[in-house]
């Protein structure tokens, strides 16, 4: 076996290792490593056994990447992840779709045009729909525009015209043996950047973290098929490990989100749904002002009362010392308002005040409450929140019932009873974190406005939920007072 071909093998082992020891929190910083090291390396088995360019025109360039990624390693947020993965995620398809263009002066070596052609055009129509539906996914997530589902007359029709125009062009380019590459080429790009906007701009909130997982896995997909192009072993084995995984990732936040991938990328405008009733809540710049919500039978009480026990009060500020004291089982349910207002310290803090007092204390986590799948475990791990107790949907959601206090910090989707209850709207049918189950439930929101998928939250109004409108980096600490 060729030396190069036990190089390129070693190199997709360390992308592989990488992945897996990305799997576990304490291990996700080796496994991050790892790939760095192992896509170092390609870089270079790729100039060694390519010959093209000079030396020092690689290490101009690999140097200038890796500034420029330093550079933004270090300024982004942690709230600007996901954006940034999604920006990310458009340089890599965009990065496939410059290679195989690149690729075309060298496309006339006689027994490889029918390889060449299929793939190069298949590779930069994908490579430009990743590119275009990424920047369009990251303008959502920083809230410049968009954030709306946004449909236009026709909007199924074009984007199926668009794909089936960029295939029928690969086909043509085909048959004339790249005659017409150029104008070609230009055209299949065109259609491909013209799919990728048509796609995520009508992609609701609510799945935004399907579309980043799926554009991950486009990003793959083009760069193992550019990789088939220019004949790369590399770049084919890592761009198929990359789709093969956003791929699997992307059927788990289907399942999560209960819906189908074909219902995610149809898109869905949010509907009429509105609160039955409600009133302001307790902000933050108050001292926990008075309690909202209205006076109607539902469910659950105040902490340490069952259903049948419970008197048909709601509870007010003065119980919130109470309902912190006495608990014992807690669970806290993170979301993206915590992100928001950089308050993980603050949540951490507030786990381990509970657990110092003897509680139990597990925290919820819904695979959407950011807008990436981990996004929340990033954060809590960050705070040195220990992972194993930080439980997914499905392991945790049996346990609402026994909880005697639930406090939801910044989340608001993923706790709302209306995707059960209400039809019609972006998030029915989507498995909730049943807080509502609890004996007592502290909210710490912003405010009261609806969530990412612009829905009403039924959970402000149960007669045991007590609301408090404020940023959670001022609530929360508020809160960690109370506990004695």
């Amino acid at each position: 076996m060729e030396l190069k071909v036990v190089l390129a093998v070693l190199i997709i082992a360390g992308f592989l290792t990488g992945i897996r020891l990305m799997q576990s929190p304490r291990t996700a910083l080796w496994g991050n490593r790892l790939g760095a090291f192992s896509m170092l390396f390609a870089i270079t088995w790729t100039f060694v056994t390519t010959g093209g360019g000079t030396l020092l025109s690689a290490i101009l360039f690999v140097s200038l990447g890796a500034i420029a990624g330093l550079i933004l390693g270090q300024s982004v947020k942690m709230i600007q992840m996901p954006q940034t993965v999604a920006l990310l995620n458009g340089f890599g398809g965009a990065a496939s779709a410059l290679v195989v263009l690149a690729a075309i002066p060298g496309s006339t070596v006689e027994g490889v045009e029918v390889l060449f052609w299929s793939t190069s055009g298949l590779a930069l129509v994908i490579g430009a729909l990743t590119f275009s539906g990424s920047i369009i996914a990251m303008i959502k997530l920083q809230g410049l525009a968009f954030r709306q589902p946004v449909q236009i007359p026709g909007h199924g029709i074009i984007l199926r015209l668009a794909f089936l125009s960029a295939l029928l062009v690969i086909i043509l380019n085909l048959a004339y043996g790249g005659t017409y590459a150029a104008p070609a080429m230009a055209l299949i790009a065109v259609l491909g950047l013209l799919a990728g906007l048509l796609i995520s701009l009508r992609i609701g909130g609510a799945d935004m973290p399907i579309v980043i997982s799926l554009l991950n896995s486009f990003s793959g997909i083009a760069a193992s098929i550019a990789g088939l192009a220019v004949t790369n072993l590399i770049l084919a084995g890592t761009g198929a490990l990359v789709g093969v995984a956003g791929l699997i990732l992307t059927r788990l936040m289907c399942r999560a989100m209960n819906r189908s991938l074909a219902n995610v990328l149809t898109g869905f405008v949010p509907g009429s749904h509105k609160k039955r009733n409600g009133e302001p809540g307790v902000t933050a710049g108050e001292p926990f002002g008075e309690s909202v919500g209205p006076d109607h039978e539902e469910t659950g009480g105040p902490a340490g009362k069952t259903n049948e026990e419970q008197t048909g009060e709601k509870p007010g500020p003065d119980d919130l010392p109470g309902l912190l004291n006495t608990a014992q089982r807690v669970i806290i349910v993170p979301g993206y308002g915590m992100a928001v207002a950089q308050a993980q310290m603050a949540v951490g803090l507030l786990a381990t005040t509970l657990e110092q007092k003897g509680k139990d204390v597990k925290f919820a986590i819904h695979p959407v409450a950011g807008r990436m799948p981990g996004h929340m475990n990033v954060l809590l791990a960050e705070a040195g929140v220990d992972y194993e107790k930080l439980l997914d949907i499905e392991e945790i959601n049996p346990q609402f019932e026994h909880a005697d206090l639930v406090i939801v910090v910044g989340a608001c989707d993923v706790v709302n009873p209306a995707a059960n209850a209400a039809d019609g709207t972006p998030i029915s049918g989507m498995p909730i974190l049943e807080a509502e189950k609890a004996k007592a439930v502290i909210v710490c929101n912003l405010d009261e406005k609806p969530g990412y998928s612009g829905v009403d939250n039924l959970l402000y109004e149960k007669e045991h939920v007590l609301t408090i409108w404020g940023d959670a980096s001022e609530v929360v600490p508020k809160l960690i007072d109370m506990i004695n």
